[in-house]
Order: structure tokens, then C-alpha cells, then sequence
């Protein structure tokens, strides 16, 4: 998303190696043949297609979820996975997050989504359209065509995340960009999070460290209570394999 403070004003071979010394020879014979490498053991191998055949929940979003400025395997979707893990549920979280990419930018790839098969996407997009002022029928016109095509490829489930604007937008554009979200969710009968942002934003005064110092991007720490987030309300629509 664009370098805005909002969430502020929102809330007032790799190996190590021996050198040796090869011994002279003392002879011509011929050296033994180098065995063949073991194949993967069937352990190995039924774990790794366990992992692959686990249904997918794809995080399809803008910098939020690509996690701009944090570590690798640090961004919510990481976290998510982990959190998934950890509570026994069986899925993989696939992220597909772009910075800066827009409502018309997911449109055009949501087909990429779709070959994924996946059993649930996160939908988080539209944020920078409200940054740049798009006309909010705009915007609501491609998240509905993003689920419509979604619902098209057969992915059951779709939870769409919230988010708001900076005060300075003005109150009926803020509204109306706020209502996308839960007027979408409800034609399509979605999961909403209302404000992707909402745990965030409930610490942030005692802890301003949850967000970058470019005051939109959430720090590490600010990640892993976004997956918080959005794990809470995954969970009435996940399932135990």
C-alpha cells in the first residue's frame, strides 16, 4: 500500500567444507564404483505428498499480505500456517499478496488464483484503491466480478478482509468505501473481517512498534496479531481432515 500513516490517524550452499590432501598412488588398480544414491525412503516420500494434497487456502491480496518490510517467513500468511499448523488443522497457505496491487490488478490475475484450486481464499484488496481515490463503485465492481470468477472456478470458500481510510478522505467517502466490504460479503454470502486492521489497532497505543515507521505497514510483531486476526475467523469455516 502507498506510503500513507494512516493506521496513526485512524487510531489518533550454505555447508562447511574439509580440505584434504589426496594420497599418492601406490598402485593402478581401479577405484571401487561409487554406489547409487539411496532413493527417498517411503516415509519421506508419502509425508512430502501429504503436504502437497493438503487443501490450499491462498492469502490474495496487496503488500498486506505479501509483507512488505518484514522478514522472510514473517508475514501473516506464514504465520497463519504456522498457527494452522499448530492447532492440527490440515491446509496450505499459499501467499499471493503483490505490493501496491489494486482491485483492477486482482482482477487480472485472479485467474492465477483460481488454477490453484484452492478450498478457501483470503480476499484483502482495496485499500490502495481507496488510497487513490478510485470511485468506490469501481472498486466494488471488481471485487464482485474477483468472487464471481472465484465462485465460477468452484473455490467454495472466500473471506473478505476489511480495511478503512485516513480521516482526511472525508467521512462519505470513508463510509462508502467502508460498506464495499460488507455489502459484497453479504450479496456473495462471504466471511467478512470487518478491519483487517482491528487487533492492531486496539494495541497500538501502548504498542506503537506493531507497525513500520512508514505508519501502514505492519512490523513483524504486527503480523503475527494480523494472523491472530485472521485465523479467529477462519476457524467456523475450517475444517479437520
Amino acid at each position: 500500500m502507498h506510503r500513507l500513516p494512516f493506521i496513526l490517524t485512524l487510531l489518533a550452499a550454505a555447508g562447511c567444507t574439509r580440505e584434504q590432501t589426496a594420497p599418492a598412488a601406490t598402485n593402478s588398480a581401479a577405484p571401487p564404483p561409487l554406489a547409487e544414491p539411496a532413493p527417498a525412503s517411503a516415509p519421506q516420500a508419502a509425508r512430502t505428498a501429504a503436504v502437497e494434497e493438503r487443501p490450499i487456502i491462498v492469502a490474495f491480496g496487496d503488500s498486506l499480505s505479501e509483507g512488505t518490510g518484514v522478514g522472510f517467513g514473517q508475514s501473516f500468511p506464514d504465520v497463519l500456517q504456522q498457527k494452522l499448523d499448530a492447532a492440527g488443522y490440515k491446509y496450505r497457505v499459499i501467499n499471493m499478496g503483490i505490493g501496491g496491487d489494486t482491485t483492477t490488478g486482482g482482477l487480472a490475475r485472479v485467474h492465477t488464483v483460481a488454477a490453484l484450486k484452492p478450498e478457501i481464499v483470503l480476499l484483502e484488496l482495496g485499500g490502495n484503491d481507496g488510497l487513490r481515490g478510485v470511485p468506490v463503485a469501481a472498486t466494488k465492481a471488481n471485487l464482485e466480478k474477483i468472487v464471481e470468477e472465484l465462485q465460477g472456478a468452484g473455490v467454495g470458500r472466500i473471506m473478505l478482509a476489511g480495511m478503512s481510510l485516513p480521516p482526511n478522505y472525508g467521512t462519505a467517502y470513508i463510509r462508502a468505501f467502508e460498506n464495499i466490504y460488507r455489502d459484497v460479503a453479504a450479496k456473495y454470502k462471504l466471511a467478512l473481517i470487518p478491519f483487517l486492521f482491528e487487533d492492531i489497532a486496539k494495541d497500538l497505543a501502548a504498542k506503537p512498534g506493531l507497525m513500520q515507521r512508514d505508519g501502514i505497514h505492519p512490523s513483524a510483531a504486527g503480523h503475527r496479531i494480523m494472523a491472530g486476526t485472521v485465523f479467529r475467523y477462519l476457524k467456523p469455516v475450517l475444517r479437520r481432515s
